[in-house]
């Protein structure tokens, strides 16, 4: 496999447990006091730089780190949209449509040759 999908494959599970991390304990743990979310959502997040660590590791190897930042933020973008309405129940908001374009004119920019 390219490293490139290596590294996006990666990105894509890291980001699944990152989002958790940062806002299931907004649905799932309200009621318990913070520090307890804090813990639940640390021991998420060490899944998640068991993934992330490698996957930038390996697409370090063939993009600069501009292009995977904002390959990461796509792969964000792409995991948290169906997180917010599916998981969290949020409505629908054309916001996440301009975001969405306004992150593919950053990937144009970051990925296009340079003349």
């Amino acid at each position: 496999m390219p490293a490139v999908f290596k590294s996006i494959l990666l990105l894509s599970l890291a980001n699944l447990f990152m989002t958790f991390a940062w806002y299931a304990h907004l649905k799932n743990l309200s009621a318990k006091p913070w520090y307890i979310a804090a813990f639940v959502s640390w021991a998420i997040a060490f899944v998640e730089y068991m993934f992330q660590v490698p996957a930038n590791r390996i697409g370090f190897t063939v993009l600069s780190l501009a292009q995977l930042k904002i390959l990461q933020e796509v792969i964000t973008l792409i995991v948290f949209v169906p997180f917010a309405l599916f998981y969290m129940q949020q409505p629908i908001k054309l916001d996440f449509l301009w975001a969405g374009l306004c992150l593919m004119g950053a990937v144009y920019f970051m990925f296009r040759t340079a003349h």
